[in-house]
């Protein structure tokens, strides 16, 4: 899907055309001010142009310039929204999958894929809850170059606690290489469950996912949720 970057677009023409308004505002201004200080030069003086008269002028030129500039970040407003959260609406109740960088527990596991730019000699997987904090660290075997799959059992590895299904967890993977520097990894996780909100939170549209909010865009697969 390519919501978040409908998105973007559509902001990156509202500032486009704000700066290209500013822009014309200020030249229209420049104009106005060079005619009117010809006007004032060259009138008759047993008739000067009233100040009234001067002042309505500016008000009317300034007007119409900000009324265009209103009417065009409408347009692009009610575009950008017809085109977004309308079209997501469909996914209200429906059973999603969204690709992030978390993955929920459920049934005791959550399984997350991860990459390695290249082979290392020292591989340190951490999983975190919410709050950042670390709440199981694996050592893989596998410290090859590529994609590398991750299952969690749910389990604290400190205190052997089972973590109750639901919670969003995030991955961290340290990799280094011979000489102790830095590899490049990244790594993806799933969300599957019915989507119960529909936000658009900073001009990017968002589906919650049981306590777990993510972009339209990361949505991967929709489909009607199973019979009760």
């Amino acid at each position: 899907m390519a919501t978040t970057t409908a998105a973007t677009t559509a902001s990156t023409a509202i500032q486009n055309k704000i700066a290209t308004a500013r822009t014309s505002l200020a030249s229209n201004q420049e104009t106005f001010l060079k005619l009117l200080t010809t006007q004032l030069k060259n009138q008759d003086p047993l008739s000067p142009t009233e100040t009234t008269e001067m002042t309505s002028q500016i008000t009317q030129m300034t007007g119409v310039e900000q009324q265009l500039v209103t009417n065009d970040l409408l347009s692009a407003l009610v575009g950008m929204n017809e085109g977004g959260l309308s079209n997501a609406l469909g996914m209200m109740d429906k059973l999603v999958t969204a690709q992030t960088d978390k993955s929920v527990l459920k049934s005791g596991q959550a399984t997350w894929t991860y990459n390695q730019s290249r082979a290392g000699t020292a591989v340190k997987v951490e999983v975190l809850d919410q709050y950042g904090k670390t709440i199981a660290t694996v050592l893989p075997e596998d410290m090859g170059k590529g994609d590398h799959t991750f299952t969690w059992n749910g389990k604290d590895t400190a205190t052997g606690v089972q973590q109750p299904n639901g919670g969003a967890y995030t991955l961290r993977v340290t990799a280094l290489d011979g000489e102790g520097s830095k590899i490049t990894t990244s790594s993806k996780g799933r969300i599957e469950g019915i989507v119960t909100a529909i936000t658009n939170e900073n001009g990017v549209n968002m589906v919650t996912i049981g306590s777990t909010k993510v972009a339209v865009d990361a949505v991967i697969g929709v489909t009607n949720p199973p019979a009760a």
